[in-house]
């Protein structure tokens, strides 16, 4: 069986997407969403933004981002506040915190990363609108 080069590599990032987006978006961004008056105003300020801006700059990122990158849609400029986001809470808000506080922010982290460094794949909104006369 043949299979494109790149092909692999490019179904690979469409599973880094849609997890990492997916999850981001179903998992943290959506019940922010949904709870946002309640939990707006008692929200943690580790940067010094006030909570009620720190809230909304983090359900940016767990909602538009993650749904960005999920779909492939200027993927690398998407992952941008996520990574913010996730270095805050994992070096920042967890700092003193025990592994388990800041494991997840990492293991999210490291993923958006890749997602900067590789771009999102040929298996996306991105590669349909930028892909190049001649390119396969």
């Amino acid at each position: 069986m043949y299979v494109r080069p790149g092909a692999l590599a490019s179904l690979g990032l469409l599973v880094l997407r849609l997890g990492a987006g997916g999850l981001l978006f179903y998992g943290h961004g959506l019940p922010k969403l949904l709870q946002y008056q309640e939990r707006s105003a008692r929200f943690s300020d580790p940067i010094g933004l006030g909570p009620q801006v720190g809230f909304a700059l983090v359900v940016f990122a767990e909602v538009v981002c993650s749904s960005l990158v999920a779909l492939g849609l200027f993927t690398r400029v998407a992952v941008i506040p996520p990574i913010a986001f996730f270095v805050i809470a994992a070096f920042i808000h967890h700092a003193n915190d025990p592994w388990p506080k800041r494991e997840l922010p990492l293991v999210f982290l490291v993923a958006f990363l890749a997602l900067l460094f590789t771009g999102p794949g040929r298996f996306s909104i991105d590669a349909l609108l930028f892909r190049r006369k001649g390119a396969p």
